[in-house]
């Protein structure tokens, strides 16, 4: 099992959750919390938060749970689904495993804000490779 500290260390590698401004908060074995500032540069036409800015805020949470276990993990499928518009604020994504078998991991991720409302749903699965994390 990876301590927050590593699995923090081994996520500063996500140049793409870097690049738009995801923090992760909070990781431990199965779970990730990750908050994600809402800006300008978030929005789309509509003037609320591009899909692909949310579901990249719950793709990291989900990675960062799957990956806990020191055993690279791969997506091999994932899904959301937008409940509810939002402009500003901070979004956060709580990533927790619902299964552990040996090969396949199935991860569910909240997306809220601040008033804790739900803004998006997101379940994933990975493939865990027989490697450990950090070695490519």
């Amino acid at each position: 099992m990876l301590t927050q500290d590593e699995l923090k260390a081994i996520f500063k590698n996500d140049r793409y959750a870097q690049l738009t401004g995801i923090e992760i908060i909070e990781a431990g074995t199965g779970y990730c919390k990750a908050e994600l500032k809402i800006n300008k540069h978030h929005l789309n036409t509509a003037n609320v938060v591009h899909g692909g800015a949310i579901f990249t805020l719950a793709d990291l949470a989900f990675a960062v749970a799957s990956n806990s276990h020191g055993q690279l993990s791969l997506a091999i499928n994932a899904s959301i689904s937008y409940l509810k518009g939002v402009s500003g604020g901070t979004l956060t994504a709580i990533a927790s495993e619902t299964a552990l078998p040996h090969r396949i991991g199935a991860y569910d991720v909240l997306v809220t804000n601040e008033k804790a409302e739900i803004i998006a749903r997101f379940n994933g699965l990975v493939y865990r490779k027989n490697e450990m994390i950090g070695n490519k």
